[in-house]
């Protein structure tokens, strides 16, 4: 509407049942708009909260290894490794070097290098092996967003638990079945007749 009178903006805010809302206070002359601000708070919390969901949280796990771990640790570890990836975590290696180990670098190296190989479906290498102090470190990332791996990981729960309530399901219906086929059963089950015998006392001497 150009530049108006500060009257004449509260006289347009009432007519129109809007509010008088400063967006510029430091411009000359301030600019202000005629909007429904109870609307426009609304709107901006639903966007931050929004955002705040879709928002990637970043977690870094850490998994440390020796050089000349033996096999059954080494798979421990790497199912650890894995089980992080697959929950959309970035994972720190680090290998520790004690003594002699330190003149042997290329152990550390050969293992991380192992290890990324072993979990290529799951993760990259996001930082590559490097030397710090008695440790060397890499830096894996998974290949899948954490909201991925969250919606996934909810999708499989969903899975199972319609696949538990499915055999329940059946459970009753087959228990059902199985109740009505015993009542046809007896229901059709020719009725045996009483005879005079039935009313003697076993326990009479009839001789």
């Amino acid at each position: 509407m150009g530049i108006v009178r500060i009257e004449d903006a509260l006289r347009l805010a009432r007519e129109a049942e809007l509010d008088l809302v400063e967006v510029a206070p430091m411009a000359r002359p301030p600019v202000v708009k005629l909007m429904d601000y109870g609307k426009f708070k609304y709107e901006n919390a639903q966007k931050a909260r929004e955002s705040r969901r879709n928002q990637t949280n970043t977690v870094i796990k850490e998994m440390k290894l020796r050089p000349k771990i033996d096999s059954h640790d080494y798979e421990t570890k790497k199912g650890h490794v894995v089980r992080f990836l697959k929950a959309g975590d970035k994972v720190k290696i680090t290998i520790m070097f004690r003594g002699r180990e330190q003149s042997r670098p290329e152990l550390g190296y050969n293992l991380l290098k192992r290890l990324a190989d072993d979990v290529d479906e799951f993760g990259f290498v996001e930082s590559s092996p490097k030397q710090d102090g008695r440790n060397m470190l890499m830096v894996l990332g998974p290949h899948k967003k954490k909201t991925e791996a969250r919606a996934e990981a909810q999708a499989e729960r969903d899975r199972r638990a319609a696949a538990r309530q499915a055999d329940a399901d059946a459970e009753q219906r087959e228990l059902a079945e199985r109740r009505a086929q015993a009542a046809a059963e007896a229901e059709a089950a020719p009725k045996r007749r009483r005879g005079p015998a039935d009313n003697l006392d076993p326990d009479i001497d009839l001789s």
